[in-house]
């Protein structure tokens, strides 16, 4: 295995730049994750890695070779597609063998690397199945073998459950994670789902425009978001934004919403208090909202009106509304049912929120 590095790459296709100064590190066995939205160069990153596509400056490197004009077959990876690539007229064994027999290796050797991959995804029964006799999920797994029998340094994922159901995606998520575990393989995946890369990653990049906004471990990226992009990408449903004014009154500061005014923790004072008196953007998440418990932070509880309750059996999403401002809350069932257009007092837990800077969209705290 070995790890993966990108300095300074630039991916022009005309005047439009889809790849702007990208640098990056990917350690040896390694999960990392490439997220955005569609469009953000996550796919174009990862096929430029593969040498699927040319870059316009800057340098990759896996290992300690540099691989600007080297082959796709020489670069020593394996890719995984969104649409499975398989062909239709070969069974499920020379599917993910095809790959070694072109490159001419011993017949025993190719039969043990596709039993033993077959072993690892559970296909044992199905090598003689054609791939329009399989699932979308069985048929995953089979590019995936195909992967893995190359024995590559890296392993490349592009969107690979994009095609599957919801319950699927779930499961193949952890058969994924699980096979990362067990090769200990250095692995980048791109996808646009952001509850894959916070299940699977051992570190996510978050792109938009072509530019990475910020690297991380997961959790870390959700509670500590560098700007207003990355909070409200990371999270489902996405975090409440609103637009506020922070006022300074005696040692406390506040943020004042016109429909709503709360104020802040202690702990922030220090970052808030040069800001006081200007515009921001306040920000908090769905599930640090909660029905209002006497032992509330002070000053933390508004009233809203409940304008639809979705049950999702443990938990709701309460879409709220606070005179001008919309928000969503994920709270556990409560013992009494909240009705539609009953007023309710809810409590923002403070620690957890943030304050943007309303023209730069960093955060400040």
């Amino acid at each position: 295995m070995a790890k993966v590095t990108l300095k300074n790459v630039v991916k022009r296709y005309g005047s439009v730049t889809v790849v702007n100064d990208l640098s990056i590190e990917i350690q040896d066995k390694e999960f990392a994750v490439l997220v955005g939205s569609s469009g953000c160069g996550k796919s174009t990153a990862l096929r430029m890695i593969a040498g699927l596509e040319t870059i316009t400056s800057g340098e990759i490197y896996i290992g300690d070779t540099l691989v600007n004009n080297m082959a796709p077959k020489d670069r020593d990876i394996a890719m995984v597609f969104q649409n499975y690539a398989l062909y239709p007229h070969m069974n499920v064994r020379e599917n993910m063998g095809f790959g070694l027999k072109i490159r001419k290796m011993p017949e025993a050797e190719i039969d043990d690397r596709v039993q033993e991959a077959a072993d690892i995804l559970g296909l044992g029964e199905m090598l003689e199945r054609k791939p329009k006799e399989l699932s979308g999920g069985q048929r995953q797994r089979v590019a995936v073998g195909r992967a893995i029998v190359r024995k590559p340094k890296v392993f490349l994922f592009d969107e690979p459950l994009s095609n599957l159901d919801a319950k699927l995606r779930v499961a193949m998520r952890a058969e994924i994670s699980k096979l990362h575990r067990r090769l200990g393989a250095t692995m980048i995946y791109v996808t646009h789902d952001q509850v894959e890369a916070m299940t699977m990653a051992d570190r996510i990049f978050i792109m938009n425009k072509g530019v990475v906004q910020q690297c991380g471990a997961p959790m870390e990226v959700y509670a500590q978001p560098v700007n207003r992009f990355v909070a409200g990408f990371i999270g489902s449903p996405a975090m409440n934004f609103f637009d506020a004014r922070l006022v300074s009154e005696g040692n406390q500061i506040f943020i004042d919403g016109g429909s709503f005014r709360v104020a802040m923790p202690e702990a922030f004072r220090a970052n808030l208090v040069a800001h006081a008196g200007k515009d921001v953007v306040f920000g908090v998440r769905p599930e640090d909202i909660a029905l209002h418990q006497p032992d509330a932070d002070v000053g933390s509880t508004i009233s809203a009106r409940a304008e639809v309750v979705e049950l999702l059996g443990s938990e709701i999403f309460a879409h709220l509304v606070c005179d001008a401002h919309a928000l969503v809350a994920r709270m556990v069932v409560p013992k009494q049912a909240i009705g539609v257009g009953e007023t309710i007092q809810i409590d923002f837990k403070m620690a957890n929120t943030h304050v943007f800077d309303k023209n730069t969209s960093d955060v400040i705290v």
